[in-house]
């Protein structure tokens, strides 16, 4: 009966460390597109609450898709209900973001937002993809 009680409670072990296994891993995202912008083989997770502070953690190629157009492109990201945070690209090549964002005074990051964008100058408005939100399940 021991050995049975034993087996039961290693494979609730097992099953439980599955489910939080899934919900930190990495799952793909579909590429965010602006004109003249693109963010692709994108992924995100949510990183435990125990480890880097709980944060978004996302990661993809950011690409100038308009060499000629003079502008720059750039990603935001932000969580919870603070400013956007901002990772520029290069103008005229592609570059890789792998970034950790996270809310300071929490255990962990709930909400996040995510958008690429192309910039303009001064003199126009930058050109936005629709914005993405991801919000982390229960219980990960």
């Amino acid at each position: 009966m021991r050995k049975l009680a034993a087996v039961a409670g290693a494979v609730g072990l097992f099953v439980g460390g599955v489910g939080v296994a899934a919900a930190d891993s990495w799952h793909q995202i579909s590429a965010f597109k602006a004109k003249g912008a693109r963010f692709e083989q994108a992924k995100y997770r949510w990183e435990p609450a125990g480890a880097q502070h709980g944060a978004f953690h996302i990661k993809g190629e950011l690409r100038d898709m308009d060499i000629n157009d003079n502008h720059n492109v750039y990603l935001q990201v932000r969580v919870h209900g603070y400013g956007w945070n901002r990772f520029d690209g290069v103008q005229k090549k592609s570059v890789w973001i792998d970034k950790l964002i996270h809310d300071g005074a929490a255990r962990y990051t709930s909400d996040a937002y995510v958008r690429v964008c192309l910039n303009r100058g001064s003199l126009h408005p930058d050109g936005c993809s629709p914005t993405k939100y991801f919000q982390r399940q229960q219980g990960s």
